[in-house]
């Protein structure tokens, strides 16, 4: 017996009929042909509307019918062909026929290439990803299955979305906390990339650079592209960073001097431990939590200071890192938050998460041909992140951190004032 197809020489109906007679083996077949038949009489139910019916005269057509023409629609990320009816107005100009250009509409084709390459399938798998080998509906070619195919629609879609996501509005959001990290993605390319969390405890991607390196020229065009979309630096808020100077510097740059920047805990002890021998790693730990998890940022502080008074002698270099920034390592106990928020706030575990999603989906590149194209991918995988965001754990004490940084700034605008009136 010969294999069924979905060639528009046998009628939908009768496709149909020989599919559901061997519905075990041809299920997917049955539910294309009954597609493609319901698609057929919606066709011919517009034709009707427009035209009239067949052979009739009449003052109500707008145009008359043109034959009958095969066109492509999506089905199972590729293409299945279809038969579909010309209309012709009396300007002699072609007509549209509103049920199929709703069905071509969708983009289903960008979106299954899209969604394969997100969960890492590699273009040259795409057709057997979305159409089995063995099955009833073939890839023949032309299909639009192709790796080159999957690969153009992937980088449409990407694009666009990358573009409204770029320039969405950020005015709406109550954003108490960015945090901000780079990501190398080759040698001589870096993405620096922000995440917000507002008031809610709700987290949202924010926004994404480009640079060579990670230096201030590279954030600070990254800020300026979020104060532009509408994120208002006259708002108090909470800066978390990896402890990049670069960082600090663009982010007082546009938020002023007296920012609240906290830069990431566990960044700093890695940073520590890997420059001290193993024998003193349970030492240096212990007095690093400790220091931590006080709630009294001068005894904190004098703790870590004592810590690096005695490495100075033999570890110097490791005294002056754990003295290196100490005003900002404890900027969450300064600000007097809760310990479960602190915990929350105190390092980029937020970014590095998301991160991770950029790595997992951008590891079967293997070579980037430009830095659009590492946007492009680098977007995709962040908004990807997004779907697995949770709310901050410590949601229901964010008011006490709004309350925080408006007493913070407040103090820092009366010091300004003060300062100015001796200087006058």
């Amino acid at each position: 017996m010969n294999k069924l197809t979905t060639s528009t020489a046998i009628p939908t109906r009768a496709l149909k009929l020989e599919a559901l007679s061997k519905i075990s083996a041809s299920f997917e077949l049955f539910c294309l042909a009954s597609g493609m038949e319901a698609l057929g009489e919606m066709m011919d139910r517009d034709a009707q509307a427009i035209c009239g019916p067949r052979h009739a005269r009449g003052r109500d057509r707008r145009a008359h019918r043109w034959g009958k023409t095969k066109g492509k629609i999506g089905f199972h990320g590729g293409k299945v062909e279809i038969e579909r009816p010309r209309l012709r107005g009396f300007d002699g100009k072609e007509q549209p026929v509103p049920s199929w250009e709703a069905a071509v509409a969708e983009d289903w084709l960008g979106k299954w290439a899209l969604n394969q390459m997100l969960i890492n399938v590699a273009t040259r798998k795409f057709a057997r990803s979305v159409r089995l080998p063995e099955g009833d509906v073939p890839g023949p070619a032309g299909a639009g299955l192709s790796k080159s195919a999957a690969s153009r629609r992937f980088v449409a879609l990407s694009a666009a979305r990358m573009k409204d996501w770029m320039a969405s509005d950020l005015s709406g959001l109550d954003l108490l906390v960015i945090q901000i990290d780079g990501i190398h993605m080759d040698e001589d390319l870096i993405l620096v990339a922000a995440i917000g969390v507002d008031a809610k405890g709700d987290k949202h991607p924010l926004g994404l650079a480009e640079g060579a390196t990670e230096n201030a020229a590279t954030v600070q065009s990254l800020i300026d592209n979020l104060v532009e979309r509408g994120l208002d630096p006259a708002v108090p808020r909470l800066f978390i960073i990896d402890g990049a100077k670069a960082l600090s510097k663009a982010i007082r740059r546009t938020f002023g001097r007296a920012a609240a920047i906290q830069r990431c805990q566990i960044h700093k002890a890695r940073n520590i431990m890997e420059r001290l021998p193993q024998s003193l790693h349970a030492s240096v730990r212990c007095v690093l939590r400790q220091a931590w998890e006080l709630d009294d940022a001068a005894k904190a502080e004098r703790l870590l200071r004592n810590l690096a008074q005695r490495l100075e002698r033999d570890w110097s270099g490791v005294a002056a890192s754990i003295l290196e920034g100490i005003d900002e390592i404890l900027t969450v106990t300064r600000l007097g938050l809760p310990k479960e928020l602190r915990r929350s706030l105190a390092c980029t575990n937020i970014i590095e998460n998301a991160m991770s999603t950029v790595r997992r989906v951008c590891r079967n590149v293997k070579r980037w041909r430009s830095a659009s194209m590492a946007m492009r991918w680098t977007a995709a995988a962040m908004q990807e992140a997004a779907r697995g965001f949770r709310r901050l754990k410590a949601h229901k004490q964010l008011p006490t951190l709004r309350a925080a940084l408006e007493a913070h700034h407040n103090k820092d605008s009366h010091g300004v004032l003060a300062r100015q009136a001796i200087a006058a």
